[in-house]
């Protein structure tokens, strides 16, 4: 049962988990069209910002290590600290020659102390509340994780399209740097703001009881979760159907930005930073969180089984909407704006399908929430591969054929949704 002393969800909830998605869409979405603004070419963005995602792939590895030493939120404020001076750091970096490695360097360390402070978060609203109470503000999770992602991919995008005009007039060469020095300076100060807040306002969380007691436990009972895992019945099926439900959106993902933000004589759509905030990052963000909510109901209205293959082409097919973008290249931001958000909504409808596919066929078990873990840290995986080789893609043969392959490496997705077997009776059943 929760502890009276401690302090009321409301309090630490929106807060930790806006600061769970603030390094994240820093890192991996505003960073392509930060680097961009620099100067820096498609595939060294593309390669990089999707290689930076891995900590967040693989962090099951050391999350029984949490439950060793110090307490849950000791990480939690540890890591949100340092996230937020390294953010700091980039401030002072990105002035400097050759700054993109560096900043890299840095972004590393931020995504590993992101996953991290993601272990911890999680830990803690499973320990420190009740089940009663951990139903009652899950929505308070994904509304707050989205905020971040309209906040800095749509906001603070915004802002620095409106600082780059600013800083035209006096410096042009320098524009871009002073407005993304900013940026980073304001997501450093919101991080380190959230640390101190949560050193008076979250709790501590517990141990789970079936913790391991010392290093080699930890090793010994991870061993045994992986076991388990892949000698689950349909569990090789089951991986190549995770990792081909998103190839589309992993390749594609990257170089969208790149797309909105290139010149027309380039192939792109030549956006500003302010039309990209507003329309990619806000409204677009705003179209993804409905259309999961609406795809939730379709699911628990018809069962994951039977529409399932419906889900599948909601998903993919929508980013044929970006190839006829970059066929016909429209100066209408009506136009521009009404396919992006149109795709944004299929793409939160359709997402909530793979999401359940994890929960009801691959979890269940001995260790539900260690497989859960696993098989979405998979489906990472199969985002951010094809992400890398994307802008090397694109510079061999330009967004009209890129788009056209996008949409081709969705084709095993419809086929195994089609033929799929369910290991486990879900909601519909």
């Amino acid at each position: 049962m929760q502890d009276r002393k401690s302090p009321s969800p409301i309090a630490w909830i929106p807060t930790a988990y806006f600061a769970m998605g603030l390094p994240f869409v820093a890192v991996s979405l505003a960073a392509v069209i930060m680097f961009a603004d620099l100067g820096i070419d498609e595939a060294s963005i593309t390669f990089w910002t999707s290689l930076l995602i891995l900590p967040y792939s693989i962090k099951p590895l050391w999350s029984p290590l949490l439950e060793l030493y110090y307490t849950k939120k000791h990480f939690a404020l540890a890591c949100q600290m340092i996230v937020g001076f390294c953010f700091g750091l980039i401030v002072f970096l990105l002035p400097l020659p050759d700054t993109f490695l560096y900043v890299i360097g840095v972004m590393w360390i931020i995504t590993i102390c992101g996953a991290t402070n993601d272990i911890a978060t999680d830990g803690i609203y499973l320990t420190a509340i009740d089940k009663t109470t951990q139903a009652k503000y899950i929505g308070w999770q994904g509304a707050f994780y989205n905020l971040a992602k309209v906040l800095v991919n749509g906001g603070l995008v915004y802002l620095a399209g409106t600082l780059m005009g600013y800083f035209k007039a006096e410096s042009p060469e320098n524009a871009a740097r002073y407005a993304w020095m900013i940026i980073m300076g304001i997501i450093a100060c919101v991080m380190i703001g959230i640390a101190v807040y949560h050193r008076f306002f979250m709790p501590v969380g517990s141990r789970n009881e079936e913790s391991p007691d010392s290093f080699s436990d930890a090793m010994s009972s991870l061993l045994e979760v992986f076991k388990d895992f892949f000698t689950k019945k349909h569990i090789w099926v089951y991986i190549i159907f995770i990792v081909c439900y998103r190839l589309t959106e992993g390749f594609a993902v990257k170089m969208v930005p790149l797309f909105l933000k290139a010149p027309v004589e380039a192939g792109g759509l030549g956006l500003s930073n302010e039309s990209i905030g507003l329309i990619y990052g806000t409204l677009g963000t705003v179209a993804f969180i409905v259309g999961s909510i609406l795809g939730g109901y379709y699911i628990a209205r018809f069962g994951l089984k039977k529409v399932l293959f419906s889900l599948v082409c909601i998903f993919n097919i929508p980013f044929v909407i970006y190839l006829l973008l970059a066929q016909f290249q429209p100066d209408s931001l009506a136009v521009i704006a009404t396919g992006l958000v149109v795709e944004y909504f299929c793409y939160g409808f359709g997402f909530v399908g793979l999401t359940l596919f994890m929960m009801q066929q691959v979890a269940p078990g001995k260790h539900p929430m260690a497989h859960y873990a696993f098989a979405s840290g998979i489906m990472n995986l199969g985002f951010m591969l094809p992400g890398m080789i994307s802008g090397y893609v694109y510079q061999h043969l330009g967004y009209e054929m890129f788009f056209t392959i996008a949409l081709a490496m969705s084709v095993p997705a419809f086929i195994l949704a089609a033929v799929i077997p369910f290991a486990h009776k879900g909601t519909d059943a």
